[in-house]
This record gives C-alpha cells, structure tokens and sequence, in this order.
C-alpha cells in the first residue's frame, strides 16, 4: 500500500498543480535555510573580529574566513535537522493543495470536502510544530548517549512525529478530528512505517528539500485507501 502511493506520488511529479505545488515547497525551503545560515555568518561577522594579534604568532586575519566557511558545513548538517521542523510546518501550508491536485488525477469521484477553518488548520499546525520541536531537542540530548544508533533514533522519534502529523491533517479532510483520530489508531504501524520512509531521506542534504511535498502527497493516498478498505476490513 505505501509503496503504491509512493509510485502514484512520484507518477504524478510532471502534473501542472503537482509541479507548482512542489517547486513552491523547495523554494519555500530554500529561502527559510538561506535566511537561517545569513544568520549565522552575520553573528559570525559579528562576533569575531577582523584580525587580532597572538604572541608569538602576530597578526591574525583569518579566522573570521574559516569560521565562515565552517559555518555553511554546519548549515549543511544543520538542515539535517531543520527539515523536520519545516516538514512539519509544511503540513498546514501546503496539504490542501497537494491532496487536491491527487485527488484531481487518483480519486475524481471523491465528493468535494469542506475546507477546515484557517484557525483551525493554524492551530494544528503549530501544535504539531511544538511537540516536533519539543521532542527532538530531547532527543537531541540522547543522541549523545546512543553513539552509533543516533541515526536510527532520529529515524524513529521523527517517523513517528511526522506520520501521525501528515496523517492526522490528511485524514481530516475527509472525515474530520475525532474520525482521522479514529482511523490513525486502527493502522498505527502503518502510518509508522510511512513515516518512516518519510524521515530516512529528510536526513539527505539536497534530497530533503522535496521530501514535505512528497510526503503529503502519499498520505493523501494512505488516507484514502485506509478510507476506501473500511467497509471490507467490517
């Protein structure tokens, strides 16, 4: 089933509505780590001087060229992390659009739905921005403690945070807060292992700048599908 949306989504990538939707993501993406790394360089420029002097050494006009230099390595780390906020945060941006343009092309006799409530949509979308947030700078300690498994808690932790968001926001739309909830616990280790998938290539530099869009495309078909199975698994 999850490997079915994820072909469907990644069929779909030359649609007119898909593309514009997923060149908006990445551009969105892109702007919001450039803002984050000019941050740095200019705290950088800041903080350190343009040239100092060390006994026995002289002058020295050179670190504030490495610092700068090291800081966009670390953003490149960085944006390892950053994307999971930015995934999250996407949910609420660009959702509607994306399940819109697969329902358009997958699912033409769905009936239209409602749309929910802007303070609705801003309110969920900044609660699941929380918790993301909150648990990540926890896990963030533990990453310290598990040494080599770091990667695999950060796989876990946020597959888990990401597909119970992507899912919960998808889900709806079609059946609203206490049926998305209903239909989240009856496939749990589903929806973790599309999160899953979802988290491994967010760690990607590059590859992560189009994973948020992909992302909500292939819970539209989840969601669907699980919607569609209901009167068989009765």
């Amino acid at each position: 089933m999850i490997l079915t949306a994820f072909l469907k989504t990644l069929g779909q990538i030359g649609d007119r509505a898909f593309r514009r939707v997923l060149f908006l993501g990445v551009g969105l993406s892109v702007l919001l780590l450039a803002a984050i790394y000019a941050a740095i360089f200019f705290l950088i420029g800041w903080l350190v001087p343009d040239s100092f002097t060390l006994p026995w050494i002289g002058e020295v006009n050179w670190v504030d060229e490495i610092l700068s230099g090291a800081s966009f390595l670390l953003m490149i780390v960085m944006s390892v992390f950053l994307m999971v906020p930015v995934a999250s945060a996407f949910t609420g941006i660009f959702l509607d659009d994306v399940a819109e343009a697969v329902e358009a092309r997958h699912y033409p006799t769905l009936p239209p739905v409602a749309p929910i409530p802007v303070f609705d949509q801003i309110r969920d979308s900044l609660g699941f921005l929380g918790v993301v947030l909150a648990v990540n700078l926890v896990a963030l300690v533990l990453y310290f403690f598990v040494g080599p498994f770091a990667p695999f808690l950060f796989w876990a932790v946020n597959g888990f945070l990401l597909g119970r968001e992507y899912f919960q926001m998808a889900a709806m739309r079609r059946l609203g807060r206490q049926g998305a909830r209903e239909l989240r616990s009856r496939h749990g280790a589903t929806i973790f292992l599309a999160g899953l998938l979802m988290a491994v290539p967010l760690s990607l530099p590059l590859v992560n700048l189009v994973i948020p869009i992909l992302g909500a495309a292939v819970f539209t078909h989840l969601v669907n599908r699980l919607i569609a199975a209901r009167p068989a698994a009765a």
